[in-house]
């Protein structure tokens, strides 16, 4: 019996993908516990339009995501790190601080977790912080950090 998958199912199939299994495996298991559908012509008519509207939908986040790299080249935010004599540095700027003055600077909601930031920033000068966006999409961010 073929069957839709409605969820990831262990050794068989993962969500969204049509199976061929057991008529008992399907009855007594897939069936029952709504792992699955049968596949007849309105289950796959259904399957065929939730993967065209889910493609859709990724299409557009990603090219969301390639618009605002393309805006990110051009911004720049300004953070203030505490110098001491001959500047140097006390203490660090983390992707914390980043998001919260693209935030207050730029109105822009960025993601901390998002930031690939090796390790934090600890000394003066501009740095290019790179964001990814998108799984496919990532962005440089302008961060100048100044002495106070």
């Amino acid at each position: 019996m073929k069957v839709i998958l409605l969820e990831d199912v262990k050794s068989l199939g993962k969500k969204g993908e049509l199976v061929n299994v057991n008529d008992g495996y399907a009855r007594n298991f897939i069936l029952p516990k709504k792992l699955g559908l049968e596949a007849n012509a309105k289950n796959l008519n259904d399957l065929k339009l939730q993967k065209a509207n889910s493609e859709k939908i990724a299409a557009e986040q990603l090219a969301e995501a390639q618009k605002l790299a393309e805006e990110m080249k051009e911004m720049q935010i300004k953070v203030a790190i505490k110098t001491g004599e001959g500047g140097k540095t006390f203490g660090s700027i983390s992707t914390k601080e980043i998001a919260q003055a693209a935030k207050a600077q730029l109105n822009l909601e960025l993601d901390k977790k998002k930031m690939q930031l090796d390790d934090a920033i600890k000394t003066v000068g501009t740095h290019m912080v790179p964001i990814k966006l998108h799984p496919k999409v990532t962005a440089s961010l302008k961060v100048i950090v100044e002495g106070k």
